[in-house]
């Protein structure tokens, strides 16, 4: 084996009304012996900004030379809320479909932001497994998410090799809520539509770089890449719970400050009913909703940020698989 090839080609997603061209870079790495392709991307939400420092390290870790295969990177998959720092696109780009995961496979006819989508879904087409990394919010448990039933994208998200994996039940066996949120129009689930082993590692925390988080991300994908078979060796065996991800949160009742219960961590088990902290008024003291666990199960997120509206997300427990 002599080598393989790494490029980096620059290019457009769509175009702005000045007339500048909306670009993105693709790095592509190639083996010299036949093998899987891998698609990997980051940063479709722009402050989930971990993903994108996992890809930048993970080109400076991958070994061309024992690469079998090919593996296509996009570490910035969404430029315009990239530089807003946000998680939509500005509503004066696109004020029909701001969230770019949520309109896939886009629609090269279609708003900017499916254009943009549009054009990426000619990179995962020609992939045999996709790894979309998101980081979810600061006060979440590391995990992978993957579609409930699909034992391909299950047996890719064990690989990654985070503590926690999450199942999402999809289509038909979704509830009200998941169809009601667009949540069909997701990279990961309309991938796995297509027949496509795919996951989302939620690696937790935006706006800030976290060297364990971003280390556990390259680690991950290094151990997919040993699994397809795009490098040599074997994942390790892990200990790794099995739990079900759920649209349901805990929300707060009413507008105030929120208090986390101190003695409460994510990644915890807890019990139906726990109490996760209470939201105070600010002026008059009085305790306005005393928020607990409505499940079993394990505390995965739960805000740290003080000033809450009603209806704001304050915990979100998923519910372990009884295998």
């Amino acid at each position: 084996m002599t080598g393989g090839t790494h490029t980096a080609e620059q290019i457009p997603l769509a175009r702005l009304p000045s007339g500048v061209e909306l670009t993105t870079t693709v790095h592509t790495y190639r083996g010299d012996e036949p093998g899987p392709t891998l698609y990997v991307q980051a940063a479709q939400h722009g402050r989930e900004i971990n993903g994108t420092e996992v890809l930048r390290r993970f080109h400076e870790r991958l070994p061309l030379e024992s690469l079998s295969g090919t593996v296509i990177a996009v570490p910035v998959a969404n430029p315009l809320t990239f530089d807003r720092v946000s998680y939509t696109t500005p509503e004066q780009f696109d004020s029909v479909n701001p969230n770019m995961n949520r309109i896939w496979p886009g629609n090269s006819d279609g708003s900017i932001t499916q254009r943009m989508a549009a054009r990426l879904w000619e990179y995962v087409t020609a992939a045999d497994a996709l790894v979309d990394l998101h980081t979810g919010s600061p006060d979440m448990l590391p995990h992978v998410v993957y579609r409930e039933g699909d034992e391909r994208s299950r047996r890719l998200a064990e690989a990654f090799g985070a503590d926690l994996l999450l199942s999402e039940r999809a289509a038909e066996d979704a509830s009200d809520e998941w169809h009601r949120r667009g949540f069909a129009g997701k990279l990961r689930v309309v991938a796995a539509e297509e027949n496509l082993p795919s996951i989302t590692p939620e690696l937790a925390h935006n706006k800030q770089l976290l060297e364990d988080v971003i280390e556990a991300g390259v680690d991950g994908l290094c151990d997919v890449c040993r699994y397809l078979g795009l490098l040599p060796g074997t994942v390790p065996e892990r200990e790794q719970v099995v739990a079900r991800n759920h649209c349901g949160q805990v929300t707060a009742d009413d507008s105030g400050l929120f208090r986390p219960n101190p003695s409460l961590e994510v990644g915890e088990s807890i019990a139906d009913g726990t109490l996760l902290g209470t939201v105070y008024h600010p002026t008059r003291y009085d305790p306005l909703h005393k928020a607990r666990a409505d499940r079993e199960g394990i505390l995965y997120a739960l805000t740290r940020e003080a000033t809450v509206t009603a209806g704001d997300q304050l915990a979100s427990v998923a519910l372990v698989h009884g295998e």
